[in-house]
């Protein structure tokens, strides 16, 4: 428990930190991306300090330089620091206003070009998704937790239907991604920090044209499907089938 206080406090330290210099890139015109590299670098730094190995596998399925939404299931905090040092890329989150509040770090997200969504206001939310729209026709991608909180029982919650809103809007592409083996490095409601692996599994991208607004609840189903089934595969097996990796990483994969 020692270890995990230790860790905790020099991470909201480091955090504070590269929050400050944030802001302080925020005043340079055009920084956004290089905020984002901080922020990926903030990420690095954590998971490296705290001993926590990542996996990604299907890394090829992201286009670099062309919009996309990315959604990954959610189980710890560790998942922010996961996406953000191993998804490659510029991409912006979709985060809870409530993260914007916390002193220096919200003005770094912020200053990063983060959108801010309003859970408890309908009407608020429906504006930060327009905000959100108008981020992807200016070239950018967007990550997001489709659950909208972070799940304590190591399942999939069920998702949220404001981001596939946004798809279906866009136009852009969903890359499913699954978080495999964070709730035990940092659970829900926890401050121990326990060392250990981790699994991102990016699937391939899911075309979002042949959906509308009227048939919107299949394309929830269909990435959730996708989501899940990659993260039941790794985390009870470890390693999925032949065809399994096949079909993630569009590459025959040795025996």
């Amino acid at each position: 428990m020692i270890r995990s206080v230790l860790i905790v406090t020099l991470g909201v330290a480091i955090t504070g930190f590269m929050s400050f210099w944030c802001v302080i890139f925020s005043l340079i015109p055009d920084s956004e991306n290089r905020i984002h590299k901080i922020a990926r670098l903030w990420a690095k730094i954590l998971l490296l300090m705290s001993n926590t190995k990542v996996e990604v596998i299907g890394a090829r399925n992201i286009t670099l330089g062309k919009p996309q939404i990315f959604m990954a299931n959610h189980q710890s905090d560790f998942d922010i620091l996961i996406v953000l040092a191993h998804v490659p890329g510029q991409f912006r989150w979709l985060a809870k206003k409530e993260l914007f509040r916390i002193p220096i770090f919200g003005h770094a997200m912020k200053a990063a070009g983060y959108i801010a969504i309003d859970r408890y206001n309908h009407e608020q939310a429906i504006q930060d998704l327009e905000q959100a729209a108008k981020r992807i026709k200016e070239g950018k991608s967007v990550m997001s937790f489709p659950e909208g909180s972070r799940s304590s029982n190591r399942g999939i919650q069920p998702f949220k239907q404001g981001i596939f809103h946004l798809a279906i809007k866009s136009g852009v592409p969903i890359v499913p991604i699954s978080i495999i083996g964070s709730g035990e490095i940092m659970p829900k409601r926890s401050l121990k920090v326990t060392p250990g692996r981790v699994k991102l599994v990016i699937d391939k991208p899911i075309d979002v044209k042949k959906y509308s607004p009227d048939n919107r609840q299949e394309l929830i189903e269909q990435v959730r499907k996708v989501i899940t089934r990659n993260y039941d595969s790794w985390r009870e097996t470890g390693t999925p089938s032949i065809n399994e990796m096949e079909n993630i990483d569009g590459r025959k994969a040795s025996k």
